[in-house]
């Protein structure tokens, strides 16, 4: 086998690493939320019915935003109904998951939740631009945000919340280009929603981050031709645009899935590509970041009929996949991607964190448990602070029926302002280890501090309630650091953290 090589020059860098980058989603759907991260009499339930043991792990992870309540859900949400007394909440149909929605969790909750995690965990609110419009969101940015002394400020200190809730980040909508969509509009019927409500809520906050619609996927008929219509309407009244992707085995095409960064990068890349060509029709000196605010592996094929056979349950098992070794690889390939765009990615959310296809699992009245992809995310999120170092990789490819001929090696780079770097690498080959070089030029790296492996002899093994550590990284050997230059094998099929001081 061919090795593969790169070179890293602190010269040559791409950008800091935005702490949003690790954050994560929590939507009313299936068992993310009631018995997820909300289980009242739970063993391990506090005051507030919140699962310490789930707190535990969302600690663990390292998630630093938390997008809230959707996701398709918020197209049909009324904020209203998840404030005030908990046995005075309304009881509603969910059309988005065919389920029905207590609100015994609601907005003072998840606020609850988030300080609960701690002062990292920052709230990201979607508003309901489906099925509601201006009005309602500026009243859900009162009641949230503003001290006291208005009617809804003051009703949100009658509920028991004194203090402001200082939500900064607001998503206008959700997959408005999708037909899926409750509320579904064109691009420019959302483009000019989009643009009232954001010049709305600027009105009583200058300082919100507002996050526009973007496409559902690069597989949208109308992708990019969309991002070009809404951001002609809302180009100076926005920060970001959002993307959204999942990736799974088609047709047991599994080389193809195992390259599904690709189509995450050029996804990305064309993004960027149509937000500077808006920019520079209007003379506008402003960048419009990327919030990639839904990724991960969704076996999405199976949940048409999941959610199709439903008869609107309360908190139903849905989206619940579990995931493999293979998955796990697939999914650290995705961070890699994120990483190496951190110069316009400064938001993503990993969709979503318990149960629902969720590096987090729990058991109704038992365990929580680690999935395969808990690892990668847990450790780009520790170790991936910094500076993303530029990373071009000399690769021995290998044939995939939809990408192509693609790189074995997917790597990149982060150095910490200690000058420590550490290496984020998958190597996509199923049969064969795949050997490494790395000249370290002008880093002052002496040693290897760690080189940890995610993989398995059986490329289908899983973490599940019976077996909840089947599968944990392991340490590899034989990684050295002489003369500037790393040396390291990788393992088949394999998610790689090697940390260099």
């Amino acid at each position: 086998m061919r090795t593969a090589r790169f070179t890293l020059d602190p010269a040559f860098t791409v950008g800091e690493v935005d702490p949003r980058l690790f954050g994560s989603f929590v939507e009313h759907l299936g068992r993310c939320v009631y018995t997820g991260i909300f289980e009242p009499g739970h063993p391990t339930a506090d005051a507030e019915g919140l699962r310490r043991d789930v707190l535990d792990l969302v600690r663990e992870l390292g998630v630093t935003v938390i997008r809230y309540p959707g996701g398709n859900f918020v197209s049909g949400y009324r904020w209203e109904d998840s404030v005030g007394p908990v046995e005075d909440r309304p009881r509603r149909l969910d059309l988005a998951w065919r389920s029905t929605e207590t609100n015994r969790f609601g907005l003072s909750e998840y606020i609850a939740f988030l300080r609960k995690i701690g002062p990292q965990a920052e709230p990201m609110m979607a508003v309901n631009l489906g099925t509601r419009g201006v009005a309602e969101a500026l009243e859900l940015q009162e009641y949230a945000n503003h001290p006291s002394g208005t009617a809804l400020s003051d009703l949100r200190v009658e509920h028991g919340d004194k203090d402001p809730f200082g939500i900064r980040m607001w998503c206008l909508g959700n997959e408005m280009d999708g037909p899926w969509q409750t509320g579904h509009k064109t691009a420019e019927e959302y483009g000019r929603l989009a643009a009232e409500t954001a010049r709305a809520m600027r009105q009583i906050d200058p300082g919100v981050e507002l996050v526009a619609c973007g496409s559902s996927g690069q597989s949208m008929e109308t992708f990019a031709e969309w991002e070009a219509t809404v951001l002609k309407e809302t180009y100076d009244l926005v920060d970001y645009i959002s993307l959204h992707a999942y990736y799974e085995p088609v047709d047991g095409d599994v080389d193809s899935f195992l390259a599904s960064a690709v189509d995450m990068e050029s996804f990305i890349e064309n993004v960027v590509a149509t937000c500077d060509h808006v920019g520079a029709r209007l003379k506008s000196k402003k960048r419009i970041n990327l919030s990639f605010d839904e990724w991960n592996v969704w076996y999405l094929s199976r949940t048409e009929a999941q959610v199709s056979a439903l008869d609107w349950p309360e908190a139903p098992r849905l989206l619940e996949d579990n995931y493999s070794v293979t998955d796990a690889v697939v999914f650290g390939s995705l961070l890699i991607a994120l990483l190496r765009h951190a110069d316009r990615v400064t938001v993503a959310c990993l969709a979503q964190l318990v149960n629902v296809i969720a590096p987090i699992m729990t058991e109704p009245g038992g365990p929580a448990w680690r999935q395969t992809t808990f690892f990668p995310f847990a450790q780009a999120s520790k170790y991936g602070r910094g500076e993303v170092l530029d990373v071009r990789v000399d690769s021995p490819t290998y044939g995939t029926r939809k990408y192509g001929e693609t790189d074995l090696l997917h790597a990149t780079a982060v150095r910490a302002q200690d000058g420590s770097v550490t290496v984020f690498a998958v190597n996509r080959g199923r049969t064969g280890p795949l050997p490494l070089e790395v000249a370290l030029g002008g880093l002052g790296l002496t040693s290897v501090v760690e080189h940890s492996v995610l993989s398995d002899a059986d490329p289908d093994a899983r973490n599940t309630l019976a077996e909840p550590e089947r599968v944990v990284p392991h340490a590899a050997e034989g990684t050295t650091l002489a003369d500037g230059r790393l040396s390291a094998v990788l393992e088949p099929l394999s998610w790689n953290v090697i940390r260099l001081a």
